[in-house]
């Protein structure tokens, strides 16, 4: 996951995660992400500092994982910790209400929007190119929200 600071044609400013790069710019041509304060789809990348942290006998040690994801990291902004908090709700339920259907995503999601087998809510593994064909298709996909604590 990666965090842009972004501005609107009208010069508000906010933040949003995207699972790449890639996903950032295929997301502003299709015109899928817009400013919070006043919705227009002319957004930009504002400029970053980057998030440098090193090595310090002087700071002071992070809290133990508990493996909760409500335990936030000691340097998290609130608004960080609301923002993972929501895209852990929004996965929770997709993965409770869906079903998995693994590697097998593509054919299932192809199958359904043909008409080939009945509509259901599925989730499952895709590469990008996988992805991109599936989109290219007319197939409407989203990537699950990744956590950092998920790649522990």
């Amino acid at each position: 996951m990666i965090r842009y600071n972004l501005r609107c044609e009208k010069g508000h400013a906010f933040e949003s995660w995207f699972q790449s790069s890639g996903a950032y710019d295929s997301q502003v041509k299709r015109k899928l992400v817009n400013c919070p304060h006043c919705g227009s789809v002319k957004i930009e990348k504002a400029i970053m500092a980057p998030r440098i942290v090193g090595k310090s006998k002087n700071r002071p040690e992070a809290p133990p994982d508990t493996g909760s994801e409500s335990t936030a990291p000691l340097m998290m902004a609130p608004q960080e910790a609301e923002l993972r908090a929501k895209l852990k709700e929004l996965r929770d339920h997709v993965t409770k209400n869906a079903d998995n259907v693994g590697e097998n995503f593509p054919s299932e999601a192809r199958k359904m929007h043909y008409g080939d087998i009945e509509h259901r809510p599925i989730y499952g593994e895709a590469t990008p190119d996988e992805a991109r064909s599936l989109i290219d298709e007319g197939i409407e996909v989203t990537p699950l929200p990744v956590l950092p604590g998920d790649r522990n």
